[in-house]
Formats: structure tokens, C-alpha cells, sequence
């Protein structure tokens, strides 16, 4: 092996484990000389890949939700599902502005799918959290930010990227910590957050070790007074703020060292989150007493509850090293009901009428990492996956067809209330070191649907060191996203009296339909990235190229495709032509002195629109700037401070029926910046003190419309707020 290979091999090695998925908490290490990263490990290494270490989320520790970290990494931002401005404070991660729906969200590489578990209304939007928040922060050991081409390889819903969560690891020795957390904002119509978490790891016997985590949190919800100035009229409920969460967690797994290089591990996790209402719905109505009612009650309308179970085992045989996981995720999804049709949608019409929706999914993987000396050292990488979903929303499947009339093929009586879908997939990658300076990971997943058939997603990523420390770096891949069980579903009705219809085909007089459809396509897209990058000691700088070319993305469709018993006309989901997504990515890490650091990332995007109709995938800022400087002038002593600076977000210039947008749809929000500080202090062996300010400077924003009524400004920005968090541990 030439001097290079052997460099890379050694940093292979201590990869194995400190990286990937199920090899996050892997003790085994590999033999240096024999050894050259997987693929998923060198795709790591590709341009749009980001870490957040455990030490960053201590200096800015999260309110609630760790996408309020996530979002300071290149190519990152908070959106809603769609660009319509409806759930606009349910902000959820959005990779380089492909939508949430195609961020996949991973907890040590086990899928998170709870989300598919609310149903999508006529808009592409869920009134979900998203995925983000089934994990506490104090039991975060990194999080990996995974865009573009490097994504391709986990599948569907992967389009735009991977948040992978890794959980701190069972450890050799007894330890363990409890964190208590409070974050106040300075005007009081604002949610208060506090929180209290622990974690515990160490050996029970020989060869046998825990971990074990917990964590009881509150968010409270936004005042209705908050955004009081925007209400329709003095007496109307005013556009709603950000709901609050009351999280509760628990997580247990058990490590057993079958051998020195077998390893078996159990997990067992509980976790609820409930909301606390805000006034929130999907329309911009004037809202009713009720719902002002329940804000004011601080009420739950919508409790998720996630179980989860796992079996995996990892070892190493010498020639090949192998991981094999089994993964149940359970989620009941119990609401007030919402509206299923026109001016009703995502309102809230009764006290009483809960309903549960239960999603559960099953997956089974397994792959074989197997080190080859053909030609070049390299590892080749073979692996299978079977995915089945189960959804069973009664709720969802009860609009009456009394008014616009019975539609072809469809019952007007009970109509089934489950649905299914398996996938079945296997992929190939093989880590190339074809000279001491060239990598490259070709690779390709095979995936079929039980409803939508086939689909391929070849991937080709490179990397060539032109001289030390200064790299080229690119790659391409085909990535898709199957539909979810909404849909598809031909029993899931929309229902519009008529404003709803599509401009150019009003109402006949008993409104429009919009159903499931089976005959979907799969949604791709087509991944191209090229980067630069140099890092010397220290010193780390890149600069990405990005460019995804998206086709067949599911909209609500806008030509009729029939007409119901009483001239309702019937329009169904459909898949929209092309859309293209284009940006640049840019970090600079300096060191400034030995305990002075500065870290600046920026995202510009080029374009991100439907090419069909010109409009924004997802509404995004123009260009976003994070920069962070820190300062640690001892081992226990730390100082940090960031800017973010968020370009202007424009507004969509058409609706969400075909109509020209007019007016205050057509109001762009201006840049803005948020500037945060905080320290951290080890003030004895075993206890750690972090506290800080957000928003400075209280730039604080407003939400105008519960929709795109005020066009782009659709969500709450905070003002300024302190927080103080205190950790003890052993």
C-alpha cells in the first residue's frame, strides 16, 4: 500500500468507531494495514456533508427542537411543507430547498417516519412538527448533515438529504449526567421553555453494558395576543403563533459483547409529544370562538405517540465485516378532528371529536462490508432492505360526497380506512482508492414498490487530492421518493364548496374533488454536486456547486379528471413535469489564535422553482450567512457567539387554485439578522453551567396570515431571549 492508502486506512479505522449509522457506537476496530473506509464512510467526506459535534450543541444547546441547530449548517433552512405559508411556524428541515418532505431523518441510522403518520392536506401541507425532536439534546453525542449525491444511498425521502441523530454510546465505565434547562424570551406573549433530561451508561456484567436516557420538557405555546395587529378585524382570531410541545422520552439499550468483534444490541424507546395549541389552522379565515378558546386553555389537540424496538448486530469475521438491524416503529396519532374540505380545512370544529390514526412500520436491513485488493484497495459494500408501512386513519376517509356527488369508483358509504406498502431494495457501493490521491465511490440501490414498481438510483461520487490539503470533489446520483399512503389513497377526499377549484376550472356549482390516486409516479430527482475544498492543521475551507434537476413532484392536480353524480368536478393528485433546484454552499473555519476560532458558512440559491408554473418549491431565503466566533481561554471556559443573516424570502405569484396572486399575497420579507451569545463554565469536576442570549438585538418578526395572505412573511421570528442550562455528571 502506498503511503497515502495506509493514512487512509489508519483514519478508517478510528472512523469505525466514531462514524456512520450503526457503526456510531461500534468499540470494534479493525486491523490498519487491512483496512480502507466503506463507502458510506468516504461519502462522508463528500461536499455537502456537515457534523455538529457534541460540544457545539452544549455552547447553543436547543430550546426544544435541535433543528434550531441544524438550520445554522450550509444548505439548510426551516420551512413549511410547501410555499403556501399554511402551519408556517410548524418550520421543519428543509435541505437545499427540495421541502421536508424530502429530508430524511435518521436516529443512529434507523429511519424516523413518525410524521407519515398526519395526513397531507390540498396544499402538500401537514400540520406535523416533522421528525426532528424525538431525541433530547443532552443525549445527542453529533448530529451528521448529509446533502445532495451522499444522500442518494439511504433511499426514498432522501432526495434532499440525511439528518442522521447519533445517541452517546454505552460506555466501560459508569456514567452519567441530569440536565436542567430553561429559556425565557423578554416579551411575555412569547412561550416560555424548560426541560429536564439525564442520561446513564457504563457495564452491567462482563461483556453486558446499558445506556439509558429520559427527558420531561415544555414549550409553552404563543400568546393569541402576539400577533394581535394582523387579525382580520378587532374581534377575529388573530394569525397564530408557534405552538408549544410537552415532550416526554425514554430510551433504554443493552449491549452484549458476543465476542471481541460480535456485538448485539437491544433497544427499547417510548416518546410523546403533545401540543399546546396556538390557533392555528390551514386557512386564513377569521377562526371561530372555539378555537380562541382552546388557545386560551392551553389545550392538546394533537398528541404523537412513538414506540420503538430494535435488534442489531454488527461484527467483524476478518475477511468481511457485517450489520444487520430489525426496527419496528409504532406511532399513534391522536387529534380534535380537523376539517376536510374548503373553509373547514385544518379548523377544529369540536371539543370532543378525537380521532387516532396508527401508523406502523417494520424494516429490515442488513449489508457486508467486504475489503478487496483488485487492481486497487477498495471495499466493496452489499446490502438488502425490506420496508413494510401500515397506515389506519378512519378519520381521513369520512368527507361526504352529499354535495358535489358520488364519484366514479368511489363509495359514498364507509370506505376502507387502512393502507399499505412494502419496498423491497438492495444496493452496491465499492470504495475505490484507485491512486493515492483519486477515490471513487460508484454505487447503486435498486428499490421496489409493492404500489409504483421499480426504480434505479445509480450514484457516482469522486474525490482527488491535486496537492495536499487542496481537494476536488463531486458527485451525481439519482435519488427518488415514493408516495406517501395520502396520496395514493383513492378513499382520501378533499372536498371545495368553490373558492378551492382551480382558477381555470371554477365550480360548476357543487364544488371540486380531489383524490387519492394509485397511478402516481415516484417522485425523482437527479443530483449533481462539484466542490472544492482545502484544509491545512486547522485551517478548513470549501466552496459547492449544486444543482438537482426534479421531476414528477405530487401536487394537488388542476385539470379535471371527471365529473361526480351532482356536476362536482373531480380532480385528484398528480405529478407536476419538471422543477429545478440550484445554489452554492461556502465554509471558511479560520483559527485566529490557539483559543480563538471563526467559523462562517453560507448558502446562496441560484433558483428553486416548479418550472411548470415559475413558483418556489418551498419559500427560502435568497441567501443565508451563519458565522460563528469562539473563544475558549481555558479547558473550562468558553465563549461563543453567532450571526445569522437571512436574505430576502420572496412570495409566490400565483395561488394555490391557478390565480394570479394580487395585494399583500404578494408581500416579500426583507433581510434580517439574529445575533446569539453564550458561555460555558466547568466551575467544578462535575458540573457545567451554560448560559446566554438569543436574539441580541430582539429582531423580532411577525407572522401576518395564517396563509399566503401576507405572502412570504407565513411564520414567527422570537425576540430576544435568555437561557441558562446546568448539567451535573460523573
Amino acid at each position: 500500500m502506498t503511503s497515502s492508502v495506509s493514512r487512509h486506512a489508519l483514519l478508517a479505522s478510528l472512523a469505525l468507531a466514531a462514524a456512520g449509522s450503526a457503526a456510531a457506537q461500534d468499540m470494534i476496530v479493525l486491523p490498519e494495514v487491512e483496512v480502507v473506509a466503506t463507502a458510506e464512510q468516504e461519502l462522508k467526506q463528500a461536499p455537502g456533508v456537515s457534523v455538529i459535534t457534541r460540544e457545539d450543541i452544549q455552547r447553543l444547546p436547543p430550546a426544544n427542537d435541535i433543528s434550531e441547530i441544524v438550520r445554522q449548517m450550509p444548505g439548510v433552512n426551516l420551512t413549511g411543507n410547501s410555499a403556501s405559508g399554511q402551519y408556517g411556524n410548524n418550520r421543519q428541515i428543509d435541505l437545499r430547498g427540495m421541502g421536508p418532505e424530502n429530508t430524511l431523518i435518521l436516529i443512529d441510522g434507523k429511519p424516523v417516519r413518525s410524521r407519515n403518520s398526519v395526513r397531507m392536506g390540498r396544499s402538500g401541507e401537514r400540520n406535523t412538527r416533522g421528525d426532528s425532536n424525538w431525541v433530547p439534546a443532552e443525549a445527542i453525542e453529533r448530529i451528521e448533515v448529509i446533502r445532495g449525491p451522499a444522500a442518494a444511498r439511504y433511499g426514498s425521502g432522501a432526495a434532499g438529504g440525511v439528518v442522521n441523530i447519533i445517541t452517546k454510546a454505552p460506555t466501560d465505565k459508569l456514567s452519567g449526567s441530569i440536565t436542567a434547562y430553561t429559556n425565557i424570551p423578554e416579551d411575555g406573549d412569547e412561550g416560555d421553555s424548560r426541560r429536564l433530561g439525564f442520561t446513564l451508561a457504563g457495564p452491567l456484567v462482563e461483556d453486558l453494558s446499558f445506556r439509558l436516557y429520559g427527558n420531561i420538557a415544555r414549550t409553552d405555546a404563543d400568546s393569541l395576543d402576539l400577533n394581535r395587529d394582523f387579525a382580520a378585524s378587532p374581534d377575529a382570531v388573530p394569525p397564530a403563533g408557534r405552538e408549544g410541545v410537552k415532550n416526554r422520552d425514554i430510551n433504554g439499550l443493552l449491549r452484549w459483547d458476543l465476542a471481541p468483534q460480535q456485538v448485539l444490541e437491544l433497544e427499547l424507546g417510548y416518546s410523546r409529544q403533545g401540543n399546546i395549541y396556538a390557533g392555528d389552522r390551514a386557512v386564513s379565515s377569521s377562526g371561530t370562538d372555539l378555537l380562541a378558546k382552546l388557545a386560551d386553555d392551553g389545550a392538546e389537540t394533537n398528541v404523537l405517540e412513538r414506540y420503538t424496538a430494535s435488534l442489531a448486530h454488527r461484527g467483524d469475521f476478518g475477511w468481511a465485516d457485517t450489520r444487520t438491524l430489525f426496527l419496528y416503529e409504532g406511532t399513534i396519532n391522536k387529534r380534535l378532528n380537523e376539517g376536510l374540505a374548503g373553509s373547514t380545512e385544518g379548523s377544529i370544529s369540536t371539543e370532543n371529536g378525537f380521532s387516532t390514526a396508527t401508523l406502523n412500520n417494520y424494516t429490515a436491513n442488513t449489508e457486508i462490508n467486504i475489503p478487496l485488493e483488485l487492481l486497487a484497495p477498495q471495499r466493496l459494500t452489499l446490502g438488502a432492505e425490506v420496508f413494510v408501512e401500515n397506515l389506519k386513519d378512519p378519520f381521513a376517509v369520512t368527507q361526504s360526497t352529499a354535495t358535489g356527488g358520488s364519484i366514479p369508483g368511489i363509495s359514498d358509504g364507509p370506505r376502507a380506512t387502512s393502507a399499505r406498502a412494502e419496498t423491497y431494495s438492495f444496493f452496491a457501493e465499492d470504495n475505490i482508492y484507485a491512486t493515492s490521491r483519486l477515490v471513487l465511490t460508484p454505487g447503486v440501490r435498486f428499490d421496489h414498490h409493492s404500489e409504483f414498481g421499480s426504480n434505479w438510483s445509480p450514484s457516482l461520487n469522486a474525490s482527488y487530492e491535486l496537492f495536499d490539503g487542496f481537494s476536488v470533489k463531486g458527485g451525481i446520483a439519482r435519488a427518488f421518493k415514493a408516495p406517501n399512503l395520502y396520496q395514493t389513497n383513492p378513499n382520501y377526499i378533499y372536498f371545495t364548496m368553490g373558492n378551492g377549484c382551480p382558477v381555470n376550472f371554477p365550480s360548476l356549482g357543487s364544488g371540486c374533488y380531489v383524490t387519492g390516486n394509485p397511478d402516481l409516479k415516484a417522485e425523482t430527482s437527479l443530483n449533481k454536486e462539484i466542490g472544492i475544498s482545502y484544509n491545512r492543521e486547522s485551517f478548513s475551507s470549501s466552496l459547492t456547486y449544486f444543482h438537482n434537476d426534479y421531476e414528477n413532484k405530487i401536487v394537488a392536480g388542476m385539470v379535471p379528471v371527471g365529473l361526480a353524480s351532482r356536476r362536482g368536478r373531480v380532480f385528484r393528485w398528480e405529478n407536476t413535469p419538471e422543477a429545478v433546484v440550484q445554489g452554492l454552499e461556502g465554509n471558511l473555519l479560520v483559527p485566529v489564535t490557539e483559543s480563538i476560532s471563526w467559523n462562517t458558512n453560507f448558502t446562496y440559491m441560484i433558483e428553486s422553482k416548479d418550472k411548470s408554473t415559475g413558483q418556489p418549491l418551498s419559500l427560502i431565503p435568497e441567501y443565508t450567512i451563519n458565522s460563528t466566533l469562539t473563544w475558549q481561554p481555558g479547558e473550562d471556559l468558553s465563549f461563543t457567539a453567532g450571526l445569522t443573516h437571512y436574505g430576502k424570502q420572496e412570495a409566490r405569484t400565483i395561488t394555490g387554485t391557478g390565480a394570479d396572486a394580487s395585494g399583500s399575497e404578494l408581500w416579500d420579507r426583507d433581510p434580517y439578522s439574529v445575533v446569539d451569545i453564550s458561555g460555558s463554565w466547568t466551575f467544578t469536576e462535575n458540573t457545567r453551567i451554560t448560559a446566554g442570549v438569543n436574539n441580541v438585538f430582539n429582531k423580532q418578526l411577525f407572522r401576518e396570515a395564517n396563509s399566503s395572505a401576507a405572502g412570504a412573511n407565513t411564520y414567527n421570528e422570537p425576540g430576544r431571549s435568555y437561557f441558562v442550562s446546568l448539567t451535573a455528571f460523573f
